[in-house]
């Protein structure tokens, strides 16, 4: 008998186990009390989380000195605290000692001050001074901070030094006016008649360059050359772009409905054509320039050879954004050439295109995803020959500053980072040939670096959606940290129950590529029970839409919705932005594909994983392009997706904007269009589905929306519709949202939402 115990004790640990692992998880389907519970509780904690995360960020007010700045916490109960830093110490230290400083005011205003945290509207601090000059209920001191003297002032000086900060972007489209002072000030070149005339400054008659202008087809978008020898204008084809409709129904004082109008370009619409010309001011010459019309976009930004303005370069995307050259203008000759030629398959990113033209060297640094991901690129502007300044399967995300001078390129990028979430941006630096590539932001997370104005210092701010922000101080020429300045205190928020959304990520459709997401539960859920799935969809492939940061603001909605009983989730799945050029060629000719064969292999990864993700029962919600994507789901993948509420949606791409859809759906607009369109497809609908749109939306116009309901109306199809009178563009406002919750209750968790018009919430 002994002998046997050991295995009776084996086989009750196994039989225990195997209840363990099997046990039947219920769905979770709450009584109408516990709802109303739910309810409740959720607006209450909604109410409880404001305000409870402290030191999420740092406004750095740097001084003259370029080694200090001071900055201003805001922390529990409104209490101010305003420190300064020494990046050249490394120390930091209070402002100002606020009960003297709170004595002082007293005394020259002759009032007493609140017992609460000091409140200053503005203030500059004087390091070599070591005062403060501040702004105070409505006046202004100035105050030593050696003997908290103090003084009335009449205001508080400006900051009148220019700092070249640093840019994101350039533009590469000018507004030309119809009349300009030639550079050396000497001639004026004007529109007259629709025709280009040119008189001296100093008086005289006007030349008449040309004389078939008409009000049709007038010249103009005028630009001179540095050497004032040359005009560049154009003979322009004008297009007025037809209007769109809208009907305000309950404008106040009147008892009629309010006819809206504005223009509006379509996929397919006509463009504004320019024919380039060279003025020659010395000889009286009309040459028209031998290259492509310019039918997409305005009149281009012109870029003169330094020390030869006998040269300007141009740049042009074709329509349909499949080719983008880089032309040079042979002033004497009036004959073209390309500097650059890139042609894609897909399409060319033209929004995030980056150029930058170097004065002194005639070089061009752009971007292209040529070798299939976003990179940087030197061109000789002279004869073309190009070099790859940054390799790697990684993007570049931005451009924040070049320096001629030290050939250098200050950049941010993601995915550089192995083991991190691939859409974390780190800041680099890197020299023109591709070398000395320095990183500036070491630590895992995603970072956003704020560089004092003489560049020798930066703030790196990082964090993750679960992991509070770090603010750490470091030095520019080598990225050595300093010191560190601050770090965001959550503890108030987490003492409230609520949880942090959780980063997760799963194979693709490839089954290689990581899809990334986040996941929001409800707080004090309970493990036992299946929760409905509930995916936050925004699929536009602009950009990537997944929050990175700590505390992101775009988390507040999932979390709150999560608390009625759900899993929230968020999710980029191909077809968006920030990853590789295949990556995000999914999109072409294709938004009706928004990812989704990633997004359900993704919650069905989480299911697997988490056995109280139920999903069985899912639902999705969206925002305009999200919009469209929330009832693509219901019509493309009714096996999945059970319920959708479609908010302001462009439902058919040939009724939205016209710069946003050629980018994604190409040009000409062909079958494609018509076939991915919901419009077409509504009579695929089978799940349960909510209709929002403001009737004010200049972004998409309503009628998208009212389209799409046409057609379910004629299919016979039973839907919810809730169109919002006055409103523009949106998810419809706090009262869309709380249809929203409602929709969601009822149709996932199988409940009645709160009777509202019977108060049932606060019985």
């Amino acid at each position: 008998m002994k002998n046997n115990l050991p295995i009776a004790f084996l086989l009750i640990f196994l039989s225990c186990n195997f209840y363990a692992q099997n046990k039947e998880i219920v769905p979770y389907k709450p009584s109408k009390s516990e709802i109303l519970e739910r309810y409740r509780q959720a607006s209450k904690l909604d109410e409880a989380v404001k305000n409870k995360v402290f030191k999420t960020r740092v406004n750095a007010h740097w001084q003259k000195d370029g080694n200090t700045f001071w900055y201003c916490n805001i922390l529990k109960d409104s209490v101010r605290e305003y420190i300064l830093a020494d990046a050249s110490k490394g120390v930091k230290s209070k402002l100002f000692e606020e009960l003297k400083l709170k004595k002082a005011l007293s005394e020259i205003t002759g009032k007493t001050l609140p017992q609460k945290s000091l409140v200053i509207d503005s203030l500059n601090y004087d390091a070599k001074a070591n005062s403060i000059a501040l702004k105070y209920d409505k006046s202004y001191f100035e105050v030593s901070l050696s003997d908290y003297s103090i003084k009335k002032i009449t205001a508080l000086a400006k900051d009148l030094k220019k700092y070249s900060g640093f840019n994101n972007q350039w533009a590469r489209w000018e507004s030309f006016r119809t009349d300009t002072i030639s550079p050396n000030k000497k001639w004026l070149a004007f529109i007259k008649d629709n025709n280009v005339f040119v008189k001296p400054v100093s008086g005289g008659e006007a030349v008449q360059f040309t004389k078939d202008g008409t009000k049709e087809k007038p010249y103009g978008s005028l630009a001179w050359s540095p050497d004032s020898k040359y005009i560049v204008g154009y003979h322009i084809t004008p297009i007025v772009d037809l209007p769109v409709h809208y009907v305000l129904t309950s404008v106040a004082n009147t008892t009629r409905g309010q006819l809206r109008s504005n223009p509006y370009k379509q996929p397919g619409d006509p463009f504004t054509t320019y024919e380039m010309f060279l003025f020659h001011v010395e000889n009286q010459k009309v040459s028209k320039v031998n290259t492509p019309v310019i039918d997409f976009f305005d009149a281009p930004e012109l870029h003169w050879r330094n020390g030869d303005a006998g040269y300007f370069t141009y740049e042009k995307v074709d329509r349909g954004h499949q080719r983008f050259r880089i032309f040079e203008v042979n002033t004497q000759t009036a004959e073209t050439r390309s500097i650059v030629d890139e042609k894609a398959k897909t399409f060319i990113y033209e929004s995030r295109l980056f150029t930058h033209y170097l004065k002194k060297s005639n070089e061009v640094v752009m971007t292209s995803e040529k070798d299939g991901w976003r990179h940087l690129y030197l061109v000789d502007g002279l004869n073309g020959k190009e070099n790859q300044i940054t390799k790697g399967e990684w993007v570049v995300r931005s451009v924040d500053s070049i320096d001629e001078n030290k050939r250098e390129i200050w950049f941010s990028a993601s995915g550089m980072n192995a083991g991190e979430d691939p859409y974390y941006i780190h800041n680099y630096r890197i020299s023109f040939d591709g070398k000395k590539l320095i990183g500036l932001t070491q630590a895992k997370g995603n970072h956003n670096v704020a560089f004092s104005p003489n560049k020798q210092y930066y703030l790196d701010s990082y964090s993750e959606p679960n992991i509070p922000t770090i603010i750490e101080l470091h030095r520019t020429l080598d990225g050595k940290k300093i010191m560190d300045i601050e770090k965001s205190d959550a503890s108030d928020y987490l003492a409230t129950g609520m949880s942090l959304p959780e980063p997760f990520h799963a194979k693709g459709r490839d089954g290689i590529t990581d899809i990334w997401g986040i996941i929001c539960r409800p707080a004090n859920f309970d493990p036992n029970k299946k929760y409905p799935v509930i995916e936050s969809i925004y699929a536009g492939p602009q950009d990537s839409f997944v929050p990175k940061n700590f505390m992101d603001r775009y988390t507040t909605e999932m979390q709150s919705l999560a608390q009625l009983g759900f899993i929230v989730v968020q999710i980029d799945g191909m077809g968006t932005a920030n990853r590789s050029k295949a990556f995000h060629d999914v999109c072409w000719k294709n938004l009706k594909d928004a990812g989704f064969e990633d997004r359900i292999l993704w919650i069905k990864a989480l299911a697997k994983k988490y056995q109280y993700v139920d999903d069985s029962r899912v639902g999705l919600y969206g925002t305009s392009a999200g919009g469209q994507n929330a009832l693509g789901g219901l019509l493309f993948h009714p096996e999945f997706y059970k319920a959708g509420v479609a908010a302001c949606g462009c439902h058919d791409n040939r009724v939205d904007k016209q710069w946003w859809n050629e980018q994604w759906m190409g040009y000409p607009v062909d079958k494609h269009y018509e076939e991915q369109s919901n419009v077409t497809n509504a009579s695929k609908l089978s799940g349960d589905l909510l209709l929002i749109v403001g009737e004010a939306d200049e972004n998409v116009p309503p009628e998208s929306t009212y389209r799409v309901a046409d057609a379910l109306i004629k299919s016979g199809k039973t839907f919810e519709f809730l169109p919002v009178p006055g409103m523009g563009h949106s998810d419809g406002g706090p009262y869309g949202r709380l249809k929203k919750r409602d929709f969601f209750v009822k149709h996932l968790l199988g409940v009645d939402p709160p009777d509202r018009n019977s108060n049932e919430l606060n019985q």
